[in-house]
């Protein structure tokens, strides 16, 4: 998802992706550590979307303190 997408997002819908794709990494290195993984790239992929949703919750919280 695109930051432009995300940032249409409420802060609960954010909170919300946070929470699946925390699980859905979670799920990944399960799979890698089973050698059951066949895009490891989706890692890194899934870890940069992660970073992106917590920045833009960091930047909503940060504007509604103001």
């Amino acid at each position: 998802m695109k930051p432009s997408e995300l940032r249409e997002l409420s802060l609960e819908e954010l909170k919300d992706r946070e929470t699946e794709l925390a699980q859905e990494l979670f799920n990944l290195r399960f799979q890698r550590a089973a050698n059951q993984l066949e895009d490891k790239m989706k890692i890194g992929l899934t870890k940069r979307e992660i970073a992106r949703v917590k920045t833009i919750i960091h930047e909503i919280e940060r504007s509604a303190g103001k």
